[in-house]
Protein backbone atom coordinates (compact mmCIF):
# COMPACT_ATOMS: atom_id res chain seq x y z
CA UNK A 1 0.00 0.00 0.00
CA UNK A 2 1.34 3.33 -0.46
CA UNK A 3 2.70 5.68 2.58
CA UNK A 4 0.33 7.68 4.57
CA UNK A 5 2.24 11.20 6.09
CA UNK A 6 1.57 13.26 9.46
CA UNK A 7 1.88 16.73 8.22
CA UNK A 8 1.10 20.34 8.96
CA UNK A 9 0.01 20.89 11.79
CA UNK A 10 -0.77 23.42 14.92
CA UNK A 11 -1.10 23.42 18.53
CA UNK A 12 -3.67 25.69 19.97
CA UNK A 13 -2.39 25.24 23.83
CA UNK A 14 -1.65 27.62 27.07
CA UNK A 15 1.97 28.18 25.89
CA UNK A 16 0.09 29.83 22.69
CA UNK A 17 -1.29 28.70 19.47
CA UNK A 18 0.79 27.07 17.17
CA UNK A 19 2.87 23.66 17.64
CA UNK A 20 6.00 25.30 17.70
CA UNK A 21 5.38 27.67 21.05
CA UNK A 22 4.57 24.22 22.43
CA UNK A 23 7.37 22.30 21.11
CA UNK A 24 9.89 25.00 22.54
CA UNK A 25 8.57 25.03 26.08
CA UNK A 26 8.41 21.52 26.37
CA UNK A 27 11.91 21.09 25.08
CA UNK A 28 13.21 23.87 27.82
CA UNK A 29 11.14 21.75 30.55
CA UNK A 30 8.63 24.53 31.15
CA UNK A 31 5.73 23.20 32.15
CA UNK A 32 1.81 25.34 31.56
CA UNK A 33 0.05 23.12 34.56
CA UNK A 34 -0.90 26.06 36.94
CA UNK A 35 -3.23 25.32 40.49
CA UNK A 36 -6.32 27.31 40.07
CA UNK A 37 -9.19 28.10 42.60
CA UNK A 38 -12.01 28.05 40.80
CA UNK A 39 -15.41 27.18 42.95
CA UNK A 40 -17.32 27.01 39.34
CA UNK A 41 -15.37 24.13 38.42
CA UNK A 42 -14.62 22.26 41.53
CA UNK A 43 -14.82 23.04 45.26
CA UNK A 44 -10.93 22.47 45.93
CA UNK A 45 -7.75 23.41 44.20
CA UNK A 46 -6.74 21.84 41.05
CA UNK A 47 -4.05 21.70 38.94
CA UNK A 48 -4.60 22.12 35.23
CA UNK A 49 -3.63 23.52 32.16
CA UNK A 50 -6.16 26.05 30.54
CA UNK A 51 -5.99 28.32 27.19
CA UNK A 52 -6.45 32.05 27.50
CA UNK A 53 -10.11 32.57 26.82
CA UNK A 54 -9.56 36.39 25.93
CA UNK A 55 -6.70 35.40 23.54
CA UNK A 56 -9.23 32.66 21.98
CA UNK A 57 -12.04 34.42 21.75
CA UNK A 58 -9.93 37.37 19.85
CA UNK A 59 -8.23 34.58 17.17
CA UNK A 60 -11.82 32.88 16.07
CA UNK A 61 -13.36 36.89 15.86
CA UNK A 62 -10.41 37.22 13.24
CA UNK A 63 -12.06 34.14 11.42
CA UNK A 64 -15.98 34.52 11.77
CA UNK A 65 -17.14 37.68 13.88
CA UNK A 66 -20.57 36.67 12.82
CA UNK A 67 -21.56 33.80 14.92
CA UNK A 68 -21.11 32.81 18.54
CA UNK A 69 -19.03 29.57 19.06
CA UNK A 70 -19.02 27.08 22.33
CA UNK A 71 -15.18 27.25 23.90
CA UNK A 72 -14.75 23.66 22.24
CA UNK A 73 -15.63 25.38 18.59
CA UNK A 74 -13.44 27.94 19.32
CA UNK A 75 -10.82 25.76 20.14
CA UNK A 76 -11.12 23.48 17.07
CA UNK A 77 -11.40 26.21 14.43
CA UNK A 78 -8.77 27.88 15.70
CA UNK A 79 -5.97 25.05 15.15
CA UNK A 80 -7.79 23.75 12.02
CA UNK A 81 -7.78 27.01 10.37
CA UNK A 82 -4.04 27.42 10.81
CA UNK A 83 -3.14 23.64 9.67
CA UNK A 84 -5.69 24.17 6.38
CA UNK A 85 -3.88 27.32 5.74
CA UNK A 86 -0.26 25.81 6.01
CA UNK A 87 -1.18 22.90 4.21
CA UNK A 88 -2.37 25.11 1.10
CA UNK A 89 -5.22 22.73 -0.14
CA UNK A 90 -8.51 23.36 -1.68
CA UNK A 91 -11.62 21.67 0.29
CA UNK A 92 -12.89 19.48 -2.58
CA UNK A 93 -14.42 16.35 -2.24
CA UNK A 94 -11.19 14.36 -1.81
CA UNK A 95 -10.66 15.90 1.12
CA UNK A 96 -12.18 14.63 4.77
CA UNK A 97 -12.25 15.73 8.01
CA UNK A 98 -12.18 13.68 11.31
CA UNK A 99 -12.73 15.32 14.79
CA UNK A 100 -11.38 13.47 18.09
CA UNK A 101 -13.32 14.73 21.52
CA UNK A 102 -14.35 12.46 24.32
CA UNK A 103 -17.07 15.01 26.34
CA UNK A 104 -17.39 17.41 23.23
CA UNK A 105 -19.60 20.37 23.94
CA UNK A 106 -20.21 19.35 27.76
CA UNK A 107 -20.35 22.95 28.91
CA UNK A 108 -23.77 23.86 27.15
CA UNK A 109 -25.28 21.34 29.84
CA UNK A 110 -24.47 23.85 32.55
CA UNK A 111 -27.50 25.91 33.24
CA UNK A 112 -25.64 29.17 32.78
CA UNK A 113 -24.88 28.42 29.31
CA UNK A 114 -26.03 30.61 26.59
CA UNK A 115 -26.03 28.31 24.26
CA UNK A 116 -28.97 25.56 23.95
CA UNK A 117 -28.61 21.69 25.17
CA UNK A 118 -29.07 20.46 21.53
CA UNK A 119 -25.16 21.71 20.89
CA UNK A 120 -23.70 18.82 22.91
CA UNK A 121 -24.62 16.81 20.15
CA UNK A 122 -21.72 15.10 18.58
CA UNK A 123 -23.26 15.45 15.43
CA UNK A 124 -23.82 19.03 15.74
CA UNK A 125 -20.19 19.70 16.85
CA UNK A 126 -19.41 17.96 13.54
CA UNK A 127 -21.75 19.71 11.78
CA UNK A 128 -20.59 23.51 12.85
CA UNK A 129 -16.88 22.66 12.46
CA UNK A 130 -17.94 21.28 8.73
CA UNK A 131 -19.71 24.51 7.96
CA UNK A 132 -17.27 26.66 9.21
CA UNK A 133 -14.40 25.50 6.87
CA UNK A 134 -16.91 24.24 3.83
CA UNK A 135 -16.00 20.68 3.72
CA UNK A 136 -17.97 18.50 1.08
CA UNK A 137 -18.74 15.72 3.44
CA UNK A 138 -20.07 15.27 6.86
CA UNK A 139 -17.46 15.35 9.64
CA UNK A 140 -17.19 11.84 11.26
CA UNK A 141 -17.16 12.46 15.18
CA UNK A 142 -14.67 9.98 16.65
CA UNK A 143 -15.58 9.75 20.74
CA UNK A 144 -13.52 6.79 22.09
CA UNK A 145 -12.34 7.51 25.58
CA UNK A 146 -8.91 8.96 25.82
CA UNK A 147 -7.41 6.44 22.54
CA UNK A 148 -9.46 8.63 20.36
CA UNK A 149 -6.94 11.02 19.33
CA UNK A 150 -4.41 7.99 18.02
CA UNK A 151 -7.32 6.36 17.05
CA UNK A 152 -8.38 8.91 14.50
CA UNK A 153 -5.06 9.24 13.17
CA UNK A 154 -5.44 5.39 12.02
CA UNK A 155 -8.84 5.58 10.91
CA UNK A 156 -7.93 8.92 8.67
CA UNK A 157 -5.09 6.44 7.40
CA UNK A 158 -7.32 3.62 6.61
CA UNK A 159 -10.13 6.06 4.55
CA UNK A 160 -6.70 7.34 2.49
CA UNK A 161 -5.92 3.46 1.84
CA UNK A 162 -9.28 2.42 0.94
CA UNK A 163 -9.54 5.16 -1.38
CA UNK A 164 -12.54 7.23 0.31
CA UNK A 165 -10.01 10.51 0.04
CA UNK A 166 -6.70 11.78 -0.48
CA UNK A 167 -6.07 14.10 2.15
CA UNK A 168 -7.96 13.99 5.90
CA UNK A 169 -7.58 16.67 8.51
CA UNK A 170 -7.66 15.60 12.05
CA UNK A 171 -8.84 18.05 15.07
CA UNK A 172 -9.05 16.90 18.60
CA UNK A 173 -9.94 18.79 21.36
CA UNK A 174 -11.61 18.74 24.84
CA UNK A 175 -12.37 20.99 27.81
CA UNK A 176 -11.57 21.31 31.48
CA UNK A 177 -14.86 21.81 32.83
CA UNK A 178 -17.07 20.98 36.14
CA UNK A 179 -18.45 17.64 34.62
CA UNK A 180 -15.34 16.38 33.91
CA UNK A 181 -13.42 17.19 36.93
CA UNK A 182 -15.89 16.22 39.12
CA UNK A 183 -15.81 12.97 37.66
CA UNK A 184 -11.70 12.05 37.94
CA UNK A 185 -12.31 13.71 41.87
CA UNK A 186 -15.02 11.40 41.98
CA UNK A 187 -12.33 8.68 41.19
CA UNK A 188 -10.07 10.54 43.59
CA UNK A 189 -7.59 10.25 41.01
CA UNK A 190 -6.67 14.58 40.83
CA UNK A 191 -4.17 15.85 42.05
CA UNK A 192 -3.42 19.34 43.40
CA UNK A 193 0.22 19.58 42.35
CA UNK A 194 1.74 18.86 38.90
CA UNK A 195 1.65 14.87 37.82
CA UNK A 196 4.69 12.85 37.87
CA UNK A 197 3.81 9.74 35.55
CA UNK A 198 5.38 6.35 36.73
CA UNK A 199 7.09 8.10 39.90
CA UNK A 200 7.15 6.35 42.98
CA UNK A 201 5.89 10.00 44.35
CA UNK A 202 2.93 10.61 42.07
CA UNK A 203 -0.23 11.81 43.68
CA UNK A 204 -2.38 11.48 40.41
CA UNK A 205 -3.80 13.03 37.54
CA UNK A 206 -3.94 16.71 35.64
CA UNK A 207 -6.48 17.51 33.47
CA UNK A 208 -5.33 19.92 30.47
CA UNK A 209 -7.04 21.43 27.54
CA UNK A 210 -5.84 22.04 23.89
CA UNK A 211 -7.66 22.19 20.26
CA UNK A 212 -4.79 20.61 17.86
CA UNK A 213 -4.60 19.43 14.41
CA UNK A 214 -2.79 17.53 12.05
CA UNK A 215 -2.96 16.75 7.85
CA UNK A 216 -2.94 13.12 6.98
CA UNK A 217 -2.22 12.81 3.09
CA UNK A 218 -1.28 10.22 0.82
CA UNK A 219 0.69 12.62 -0.90
CA UNK A 220 4.48 13.14 -0.30
CA UNK A 221 5.11 16.22 -2.06
CA UNK A 222 4.81 19.76 0.10
CA UNK A 223 5.01 18.08 3.33
CA UNK A 224 5.58 20.00 6.28
CA UNK A 225 9.72 19.51 7.98
CA UNK A 226 8.54 17.80 10.69
CA UNK A 227 6.65 15.36 8.25
CA UNK A 228 6.50 11.40 9.18
CA UNK A 229 4.99 8.44 8.00
CA UNK A 230 2.86 6.05 9.73
CA UNK A 231 4.36 2.90 9.28
CA UNK A 232 1.93 0.73 11.22
CA UNK A 233 -1.70 0.87 13.63
CA UNK A 234 -3.91 -1.26 15.70
CA UNK A 235 -6.18 -1.68 18.53
CA UNK A 236 -7.72 -3.95 20.90
CA UNK A 237 -9.98 -3.66 23.71
CA UNK A 238 -9.43 -6.28 26.53
CA UNK A 239 -12.74 -5.15 28.12
CA UNK A 240 -11.17 -5.61 31.51
CA UNK A 241 -13.78 -2.64 33.39
CA UNK A 242 -15.47 0.30 32.34
CA UNK A 243 -12.56 2.38 34.27
CA UNK A 244 -9.84 -0.21 35.37
CA UNK A 245 -7.13 -0.91 33.11
CA UNK A 246 -6.39 -4.78 32.40
CA UNK A 247 -3.66 -5.84 35.52
CA UNK A 248 -1.42 -8.26 32.82
CA UNK A 249 -1.30 -5.46 30.61
CA UNK A 250 -3.07 -7.68 27.65
CA UNK A 251 -4.74 -5.15 25.52
CA UNK A 252 -2.18 -2.51 25.27
CA UNK A 253 0.34 -5.38 24.54
CA UNK A 254 -1.63 -6.79 21.74
CA UNK A 255 -2.02 -3.44 19.84
CA UNK A 256 1.42 -2.94 20.45
CA UNK A 257 2.28 -6.47 18.65
CA UNK A 258 0.03 -5.65 16.10
CA UNK A 259 1.28 -2.54 15.49
CA UNK A 260 5.12 -3.68 14.90
CA UNK A 261 4.04 -6.31 12.55
CA UNK A 262 1.76 -4.40 10.04
CA UNK A 263 5.07 -1.85 10.36
CA UNK A 264 7.24 -5.02 10.19
CA UNK A 265 9.79 -3.55 12.71
CA UNK A 266 10.73 -5.20 15.78
CA UNK A 267 11.20 -3.72 19.66
CA UNK A 268 15.24 -2.98 18.66
CA UNK A 269 14.16 -0.55 15.45
CA UNK A 270 11.70 1.40 18.20
CA UNK A 271 14.14 4.42 19.38
CA UNK A 272 11.77 5.94 21.92
CA UNK A 273 8.32 5.78 23.04
CA UNK A 274 5.30 8.48 23.46
CA UNK A 275 3.40 6.93 26.40
CA UNK A 276 0.15 7.63 27.56
CA UNK A 277 1.90 7.84 31.47
CA UNK A 278 -1.45 9.25 33.59
CA UNK A 279 0.77 9.13 36.56
CA UNK A 280 -2.14 7.24 37.92
CA UNK A 281 -1.50 4.01 40.29
CA UNK A 282 -3.18 1.86 38.02
CA UNK A 283 -2.38 3.08 34.60
CA UNK A 284 1.51 3.23 34.77
CA UNK A 285 1.79 0.26 36.34
CA UNK A 286 -0.25 -1.73 33.14
CA UNK A 287 1.80 0.05 30.73
CA UNK A 288 5.24 -1.00 32.50
CA UNK A 289 3.32 -4.68 32.37
CA UNK A 290 2.73 -3.83 28.83
CA UNK A 291 6.21 -2.19 27.81
CA UNK A 292 7.81 -5.29 29.33
CA UNK A 293 5.73 -8.31 27.85
CA UNK A 294 6.93 -6.73 24.54
CA UNK A 295 10.23 -6.27 25.04
CA UNK A 296 10.38 -2.31 24.98
CA UNK A 297 11.17 -2.16 28.73
CA UNK A 298 15.06 -0.50 27.72
CA UNK A 299 13.18 1.77 24.58
CA UNK A 300 13.18 5.58 26.44
CA UNK A 301 9.89 6.79 27.11
CA UNK A 302 8.01 9.72 28.04
CA UNK A 303 4.74 10.92 29.18
CA UNK A 304 3.79 14.73 28.23
CA UNK A 305 1.18 14.69 31.14
CA UNK A 306 3.84 16.35 32.78
CA UNK A 307 3.64 19.75 30.83
CA UNK A 308 0.12 19.96 29.69
CA UNK A 309 -1.93 17.55 31.74
CA UNK A 310 -4.10 14.88 30.05
CA UNK A 311 -6.22 16.40 27.34
CA UNK A 312 -8.34 13.32 26.95
CA UNK A 313 -9.86 13.07 23.35
CA UNK A 314 -6.80 15.62 22.34
CA UNK A 315 -4.24 13.64 24.46
CA UNK A 316 -2.65 11.09 21.90
CA UNK A 317 -2.81 13.85 18.81
CA UNK A 318 -0.93 16.82 20.79
CA UNK A 319 1.59 14.12 21.66
CA UNK A 320 1.80 12.63 18.29
CA UNK A 321 2.33 16.41 17.00
CA UNK A 322 5.05 17.02 19.85
CA UNK A 323 6.78 13.29 18.89
CA UNK A 324 6.74 14.76 15.14
CA UNK A 325 8.83 17.46 16.31
CA UNK A 326 10.90 15.44 18.94
CA UNK A 327 12.12 12.83 15.96
CA UNK A 328 12.85 15.66 13.60
CA UNK A 329 15.06 17.54 16.07
CA UNK A 330 16.58 14.56 17.56
CA UNK A 331 15.74 15.27 20.79
CA UNK A 332 14.46 12.90 23.65
CA UNK A 333 11.83 15.38 25.45
CA UNK A 334 12.10 14.80 29.25
CA UNK A 335 9.13 12.78 31.21
CA UNK A 336 8.54 15.95 33.76
CA UNK A 337 7.84 15.23 36.86
CA UNK A 338 9.61 11.87 37.10
CA UNK A 339 12.65 10.95 39.67
CA UNK A 340 12.19 7.40 40.73
CA UNK A 341 10.50 4.68 39.35
CA UNK A 342 7.09 3.72 40.92
CA UNK A 343 6.11 0.92 39.21
CA UNK A 344 7.21 -2.70 39.57
CA UNK A 345 8.60 -3.46 35.95
CA UNK A 346 11.86 -1.39 34.44
CA UNK A 347 11.78 1.18 32.13
CA UNK A 348 13.92 3.55 30.83
CA UNK A 349 11.65 6.74 31.32
CA UNK A 350 14.11 10.23 30.62
CA UNK A 351 14.75 11.97 32.93
CA UNK A 352 16.61 14.70 31.20
CA UNK A 353 15.83 16.25 27.63
CA UNK A 354 18.68 14.56 25.23
CA UNK A 355 19.95 15.08 21.93
CA UNK A 356 19.82 11.84 19.98
CA UNK A 357 19.73 10.40 16.48
CA UNK A 358 16.26 9.42 15.78
CA UNK A 359 14.04 7.76 12.91
CA UNK A 360 11.24 5.77 14.75
CA UNK A 361 8.82 6.21 17.83
CA UNK A 362 6.11 4.73 19.27
CA UNK A 363 3.19 6.49 20.30
CA UNK A 364 0.47 4.68 22.68
CA UNK A 365 -3.07 5.40 24.29
CA UNK A 366 -4.89 3.55 26.73
CA UNK A 367 -8.89 4.91 28.18
CA UNK A 368 -11.80 3.46 29.81
CA UNK A 369 -13.61 0.99 28.87
CA UNK A 370 -11.09 -1.21 28.01
CA UNK A 371 -9.63 0.52 24.78
CA UNK A 372 -5.78 0.57 24.06
CA UNK A 373 -4.19 2.26 20.39
CA UNK A 374 -0.34 2.27 19.21
CA UNK A 375 1.05 3.36 16.55
CA UNK A 376 4.42 3.43 14.93
CA UNK A 377 6.10 6.70 13.11
CA UNK A 378 9.37 7.37 10.97
CA UNK A 379 10.88 10.74 10.29
CA UNK A 380 10.84 11.87 6.75
CA UNK A 381 13.76 12.92 5.68
CA UNK A 382 13.88 13.59 2.21
CA UNK A 383 10.74 15.47 -0.13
Amino acid sequence: MSEVYLSHNTIVSNYGFDSLAAVTNIMQEQSSLQLIEDPSILSKPVCTSRVNTEQLQEAVALLDPREPYTRLEQLLIVSLAKTIQASGLSLNERVGLLISTTKGNIDVLDAKSPFPKERAYLHTLGEKVKTFFGFHHEAMVLSNACVSGVLAIAVAKRFIHQGKYDHVFVVAGDLVTKFILSGFNAFQALSDAPCKPYDKNRVGINIGEVGTSVLVTKDSHALAKESVVLLGEASCNDANHISGPSRTGEGLFRSIGSAMKQAGVSAVDIDCISAHGTATVFNDEMESIAFNRAHLQDAPINSLKGYIGHTLGASGLVETIVGMHSLHQNTLFCSKGFEALGVSQPLNVIHKTTQKPLNTFLKTASGFGGCNTAAIFKKVTSQ
